[in-house]
């Protein structure tokens, strides 16, 4: 899976690209997997004030709905409506295409509570679980 080095990630498995006062946030590589494919997008509209940890919007998929609690305090500016027509984008390119919303930043030391891409990897590692190898023994 791929976590670009010029991200910030939360543990809620959503990523924030900074660019000047704003940030684009959309869901990693490894939400959208756990997902499956996506077939519906819920998002704010723009202008409204969204309180970090709080709930933005959702996104459901064959398997389940998943809430999206933001990763950032701060005003929606753009609301990616493509995802309205085409909310495979997101599976198809979570980084890209596939983002969410973009904000404009209430406190940019927020982000400083995020992970890199380094620390987000090892942080799905410890909570994947191992997967043990039998031995077969023979008699």
């Amino acid at each position: 899976m791929e976590y670009p080095d010029d991200l910030y990630y939360s543990k809620e498995h959503t990523w924030v690209r900074l660019t000047g006062g704003r940030a684009v946030i959309g869901i990693t590589d490894h939400a959208q997997k756990e997902l499956g494919e996506i077939v519906f997008v819920d998002l704010p509209e723009e202008g409204v004030q969204i309180e970090k940890a709080e709930v933005f919007g959702s996104l459901e998929s064959s398997k389940t709905v998943a809430e999206l609690p933001a990763p950032i305090s701060g005003e929606v500016v753009n609301a990616n409506r493509e995802l309205d027509e085409e909310p495979t984008l997101i599976n198809d390119d979570p980084y890209g295409n596939g983002w969410l919303i973009t904000m404009e930043i209430d406190d940019p030391d927020e982000v400083e509570g995020l992970l890199n891409s380094v620390e987000y990897e090892n942080f799905l590692e410890k909570r994947e679980p191992k997967k043990e190898t039998k031995k077969e023994t023979t008699g």
